[in-house]
């Protein structure tokens, strides 16, 4: 099947429109008791086996990702807008890991069918599914409040919020069936105070955290007194940085950055810990505001 490829690389959220090394860090960090984010230690462990589904694969944090998990020795399904960047990514994953199961499929996450399609082809072919990390990204934005223009709204909805809603519908259930299943959705800091001109990304990224503590909340209610069988949460950065960016700004700080290699090694280490303390929270991988 021909799929046109919609989904975009949570990165690009620092390389659209804007110089990365200053990208506005936008989105809300609400809940009264946010949990501080501890790493993964390396090794296999918990996701030995485990399958991984990864939207947004083919920017430098999928690239990171898909790595780390290949190391982990976990089997990874990654998509991205652009089919040749993700063959770049799954081919190098393969290459480092030899022997690891990493394959590229192009989805359009901006069509529900089609996403539950691919939720649905992944769990019937590995016989299950034990998590989907959301790298989708991009960013709009303007000088003054009044710049605005409601059309970067627009674009933002497509990228931030709705493939929020098609890929946490889509793969819910097959989380669910899972014994260690992770939603996780990467974030950026900064949207209780968000900038003038930082309004409609402030707004969506705050939106796309929203849908997915909604989605927490429904682990929980299913999970009864036994608590959540899998878990919805949010990794906060302030921004993202990767050795590209510090070659081509050898002088630039990028003060409270996450390197992409730390946000990589922070995604495995949400299945260190049990579901019900990770569930609904918020892990933060920089200060909080």
């Amino acid at each position: 099947m021909t799929r046109t490829p919609r989904d975009r690389s949570e990165q690009d959220v620092h390389s659209e429109r804007t110089d990365p090394a200053t990208a506005p860090a936008a989105v809300q960090g609400q809940d009264e008791e946010a949990t501080e984010m501890v790493t993964s230690t390396g090794g296999q462990g918990p996701l030995e086996g485990a399958v991984i589904a990864v939207a947004g694969a083919a920017g430098p944090a999928g690239r990171a990702t898909l790595l780390r998990l290949a190391e982990a020795g976990a089997v990874v399904v990654g998509s991205d807008a652009n089919p040749e960047r993700l063959a770049e990514a799954v081919d190098a994953a393969r290459y480092a890991h030899g022997g690891a199961t990493v394959i590229g499929e192009t989805v359009d996450l901006l069509d529900l069918d089609q996403t539950r399609e691919w939720a649905a082809r992944t769990e019937k072919e590995f016989g299950r599914v034990d998590g989907l990390i959301h790298l989708v990204g991009g960013w709009r934005g303007c000088t003054t409040f009044t710049d605005t223009d409601l059309a970067d709204w627009d674009t933002l909805h497509r990228l931030l919020i709705r493939t929020v809603q098609h890929t946490s519908l889509a793969f819910y259930d097959a989380l669910e069936r899972s014994a260690n299943g992770r939603y996780l959705l990467i974030s950026a800091a900064g949207a209780s105070k968000p900038t003038a001109g930082n309004a409609a990304y402030a707004a969506s990224k705050a939106a796309a955290e929203a849908w997915t503590l909604a989605m927490a909340d429904g682990f929980r209610k299913s999970g009864g007194e036994s608590g959540p069988r899998a878990a919805a949460a949010i990794l906060i950065v302030k921004a993202l940085v990767n050795d590209q960016m510090r070659a081509e700004r050898p002088n630039a700080k990028f003060a409270g950055f996450t390197d992409v290699t730390e946000l990589a090694e922070a995604i495995a280490g949400v299945w260190d810990r049990p579901a019900h303390e990770v569930n609904g929270q918020r892990l933060w991988l920089t200060p909080k505001p």
